[in-house]
């Protein structure tokens, strides 16, 4: 399995520049605010190996190898200075980690440390005993056993036990939580419709998704202002902002500034227009289209052509979703390149990316940083 990325490297998250490794001081060595092109991380990272996971922050990302001797390595802010990044001795034995701009959290087989990233500290800032569990499945950060650990102090949260939670995503300002038996909860800000409770309160305690309600989910996701989650058929639903088309639906900014472009191309002066046409108006019939700006009711978006998705992950004004057949779509904020499909343009449609076909790559995995995107593939099998 390799691990590809693309978007947001001001800070060394996808790669650091042969220049800055070698410690040469020039003009031209500058890091790489925006990766285009899908770009493999360094093979030289310590924890890059067969068996793989990466978690992303803003200006981190945390590679976490689970193969043998598992321990995590950073790369990013703060580890520019390290060709692969830095490899914490702390993380020997570690099962799972997550990571935010100031912290970097590890669960063990028997503990759950935090660890304050911007300090030079040999103790952890929080620390937490797990006591063995005679049944059930493991937990995944961010859950731990009774509650759930979140990116700032009092980094412990408790959960009712009634929720029987499965997984937990945090976005900005709000969480979404998965039930075994596949109910979703959300709770936190809903400003943004990003609760999914057709409103814009917010909730102070999980409440189910009742729109939901019926359909098992196998999979969710939150971004800055936006949520996702996947049905065990490999259906997809987003609701939340849109307002750069992070949801996959028409987004009235994205639509007006395509337009603007194609009019300066084509040398047309730029009017001011608040309404755009599906199609030319036919026989004084006025056609309008529909813009979505807030999603507050989850939403089912259809992918052309039709496909079951895998796996979702979203970062602050973008999307990613894996299919079943290795193909990987984004859409969203495009502005550092994040979508993979080697430009800057933002869309509010979701949209294959080539470049993993044409390098006879199949997607595995995929994860979202605020400003960047990491996929896993491996290599297309030829019959």
């Amino acid at each position: 399995m390799r691990w590809f990325g693309f978007g947001f490297n001001a800070f060394g998250q996808i790669y650091v520049h042969e220049k800055l490794i070698k410690g040469k001081e020039s003009s031209d060595a500058a890091q790489d605010v925006k990766v285009i092109s899908p770009t493999e991380l360094a093979r030289r990272d310590c924890c890059l190996k067969r068996d793989s996971q990466i978690r992303a922050s803003w200006s981190r990302r945390a590679s976490l190898h689970l193969d043998g001797d598992s321990c995590v390595c950073l790369a990013g802010f703060g580890a520019a200075s390290e060709p692969c990044g830095i490899s914490m001795k702390e993380s020997r034995g570690c099962k799972d980690a997550v990571i935010s701009e100031s912290y970097l959290t590890l669960a063990f087989p028997d503990r759950i440390e935090t660890w304050d990233l911007q300090k030079e500290e040999k103790t952890p800032s929080w620390s937490m005993e797990i006591k063995a569990e005679s049944s059930g499945p493991p937990l995944n950060l961010p859950l731990v056993p009774g509650g759930h650990i979140t990116s700032k102090a009092p980094f412990y949260r408790s959960l009712s036990p009634h929720l029987k939670a499965k997984s937990l995503a945090l976005g900005a300002e709000h969480a979404i939580l998965l039930s075994a038996s596949g109910a979703v909860y959300t709770w936190g800000l809903g400003s943004h419709g990003q609760l999914g409770h057709g409103g814009l309160t917010s909730e102070e305690e999980p409440r189910a998704v009742e729109a939901l309600w019926g359909m098992p989910m196998s999979c969710v996701a939150t971004g800055g202002w936006h949520s996702a989650c996947i049905s065990d058929g490999g259906d997809l639903y987003v609701w939340g902002w849109n307002e750069s088309g992070q949801l996959g639906l028409p987004s009235r900014g994205l639509r007006k500034e395509h337009k603007q472009e194609r009019r300066e191309q084509a040398g047309v002066p730029c009017q001011d227009a608040n309404t755009f046409h599906t199609a030319e108006p036919q026989a004084g019939e006025k056609h309008e289209e529909v813009f979505i700006s807030i999603q507050a009711f989850p939403a089912l978006l259809d992918i052309t052509p039709s496909c079951e998705i895998r796996t979702v992950s979203c970062g602050s004004r973008h999307t990613a979703a894996v299919t079943t057949t290795g193909d990987l779509y984004t859409w969203g904020w495009g502005d550092y390149g994040q979508l993979g499909h080697q430009t800057f343009i933002s869309s509010d449609e979701p949209q294959h990316v080539e470049f993993f076909r044409e390098q006879q790559m199949r997607v595995i995995d995929v994860v979202c940083g605020a400003w960047n995107t990491f996929a896993a593939v491996v290599k297309e099998e030829v019959a």
